[in-house]
């Protein structure tokens, strides 16, 4: 098999497949409709076989196309990364970190850490974003981050693992709340409480909206903010209650007449780690980072 794809064949043939259209997907290529079916065919020559099924209707993938949508669509995002990666460099930028975390990693543990290594490494730049556990092991395995932290039992298959920290989530109420004591409590029994939550963009409030759900319950805040100390705030003036990370929660207890309930559910303390596809493959600015992060605090300076 001699196979020769250039760039543009790859994207082209991720038009077309993502439109479900031929015609759809040389429109978003700039090229006319026969110039396309030309590249489809001399793809398929090239690896052999059927690509697409083409009819009436539009087109759908066979199991080779959906192998090449998969790779060319890695073979995309990659490149992508390398003209950002080049801008930097040009810029004096001598490093850019694609980081992928969930909500408590980022409002607890990495803005100590991150600044931490950005002094060491002031020519790096870290492009952090927040999702969904499940969502961070995709990213990672498509390359769409270079390193992720998540929390849970999340399937990670063959990636390089770190420990990271741990995850425990409470519920949080005023001092004179009816739960304040209790030795526990289940998220679904909170449900009959007026909440208060972060904004749904969060990876928490979807979160636990999806376990509100799972339980065949709705997860509606009465109010939602943009921080965990706003939600302590509200919950402290009789707001509502709310599930926050222990440490953030216990923190801005000792100032506000706020207490802490553990949460009975398995799920709301959870290992936190920090993965990559590969360590070994992740450029130089990516792995020093990767390592960092993975050391103890005693070892990191922190």
């Amino acid at each position: 098999m001699n196979l020769h794809f250039d760039l543009f064949d790859l994207k082209l043939f991720a038009y077309v497949a993502d439109a479900r259209s031929l015609t759809r997907g040389a429109d978003k290529a700039c090229i006319s409709l026969a110039a396309a079916s030309t590249r489809i065919k001399q793809m398929e020559e090239a690896v052999g076989g059927k690509l697409l099924h083409r009819t009436a209707q539009g087109v759908t993938m066979t199991a080779a196309g959906e192998a090449l949508l998969y790779h060319a669509k890695r073979v995309m995002q990659q490149m992508e990364h390398l003209r950002i990666d080049m801008q930097d460099f040009g810029k004096g930028i001598k490093g850019h970190v694609r980081v992928f975390a969930n909500t408590t990693s980022i409002t607890e543990y990495l803005p100590e850490k991150l600044a931490g290594f950005l002094t060491r490494h002031p020519a790096v730049q870290v492009d952090l974003r927040e999702f969904l556990s499940e969502e961070i092991v995709r990213s990672v395995a498509d390359g769409g981050a270079d390193i992720g932290i998540l929390a849970g039992d999340v399937h990670t298959g063959d990636f390089d693992a770190r420990p990271f920290g741990r995850n425990e989530l409470v519920l949080v109420v005023p001092v004179a709340h009816r739960l304040a004591g209790s030795d526990s409590v289940s998220f679904v029994d909170t449900l009959e409480e007026q909440h208060v939550g972060l904004i749904d963009g969060s990876a928490i409030f979807r979160f636990l909206r999806l376990k509100a759900e799972l339980a065949g319950r709705g997860y509606h805040p009465r109010i939602q903010v943009s921080s965990f100390e706003a939600i302590c705030l509200m919950i402290e003036a009789g707001v509502g209650v709310g599930v926050l990370p222990a440490s953030s929660a216990r923190r801005h207890a000792k100032a506000l007449r706020i207490t802490t309930v553990p949460l009975a559910d398995a799920w709301a303390e959870r290992d936190l780690k920090i993965v990559a596809r590969n360590r070994e493959q992740l450029p130089a600015s990516a792995r020093e980072l990767f390592d960092y992060l993975a050391q103890p605090a005693s070892s990191s300076g922190e």
